[in-house]
């Protein structure tokens, strides 16, 4: 049974860190100030805008130190990551989740992030949220429906979300605990003590920046391993900035996926808005959904 964080009030406290990419405290501002808004308290912490001269936020023990002390301090309510990048496997484990999961809080994040959402679903079994971060509030997008879905995700509002149909969708009906992020970091997990459990589960999965055939060996490697096997539905979300090999590949992203999830009869959908552009809808993992593919829309909603 997944258990859930309290929902957050007004006048509670919501912290930002940055597990692992470094990231300008200036790019968070428009956050900072829309999380006020929302009502919410905010907490600033030292790896964001940190003096780092290297990719990380700070060394392996800042941001390990500054997440751990978020984790504990049960007047926080929530903890943002900045951004994500490359940085939490380095630290997951040192991590002591012994506080936390006496009095969970809502862990917001992807990309990278993506580790801490498997890791804390898979062996604590808490609710945590797969959202945007700190820079997708920038450039006037702070009031758009994706960082909305993310306010109402907090107050515990139930998600409705409509996608429009793809030609290579599978229809279908199905149910399930949700589970995903980013597959880069979903194929990184596999044989650690952050390995995502998927049997009986609807997985969503998105990336950036991966050449065709490295998203084709990726899959391939969720496949051997048993990763889409008893799945109870397949969301494809966004695939930006693909790129393909001087001697091309020979097929495109969704024509990779379908082919190679073709022998499961579960329910398959595409272009899914939740990934590394605007159209990223706030997901909780570990949350009950019902996922409707039709051929004029495809529904997912939360029980």
């Amino acid at each position: 049974m997944i258990k859930t964080p309290p929902y957050l009030k007004k006048g509670d406290t919501i912290a930002i860190t940055c597990p692992a990419g470094y990231m300008p405290i200036e790019k968070a501002q428009t956050c900072i100030e829309t999380i006020q808004q929302w009502g919410f308290e905010v907490m600033v912490g030292k790896t964001l805008g940190s003096k780092s001269k290297n990719y990380f936020s700070g060394t392996d023990e800042t941001r390990l130190n500054e997440l751990q002390a978020m984790l504990d301090d049960e007047s926080i309510k929530a903890i943002l990551c900045g951004r994500g990048g490359y940085g939490v496997s380095r630290i997951i484990d040192q991590l002591d989740f012994t506080r936390f999961k006496k009095n969970p809080k809502w862990i917001i994040g992807f990309s990278d992030i993506t580790l801490l959402h498997s890791h804390i679903n898979s062996n604590f079994k808490i609710s945590t949220i797969h959202a945007p971060m700190a820079a997708a509030f920038n450039n006037g997008e702070n009031k758009n429906e994706f960082i909305n879905s993310l306010h109402k995700a907090l107050l515990g509002k139930k998600a409705k979300y409509i996608s429009k149909p793809d030609p290579l969708n599978k229809l279908g009906v199905a149910k399930g605990e949700l589970v995903g992020g980013n597959l880069s970091l979903i194929t990184h997990l596999i044989g650690t003590k952050s390995d995502i459990k998927t049997k009986n589960k609807i997985l969503f999965i998105e990336d950036i920046g991966e050449l065709i055939y490295s998203t084709d060996r990726m899959l391939y490697q969720l496949k051997r391993s048993g990763k889409l096997t008893n799945l109870t539905a397949l969301i494809v979300g966004g695939f930006s900035g693909v790129r393909d090999t001087e001697r091309p590949f020979g097929k495109k992203v969704k024509e990779v996926i379908k082919e190679i999830v073709r022998e499961y009869d579960y329910p398959v959908c595409f272009d899914f808005p939740v990934g590394h552009k605007k159209e990223n809808y706030a997901l909780k993992i570990g949350g009950n959904y019902q996922l409707k593919i039709t051929k004029a829309k495809v529904l997912l909603s939360e029980l």
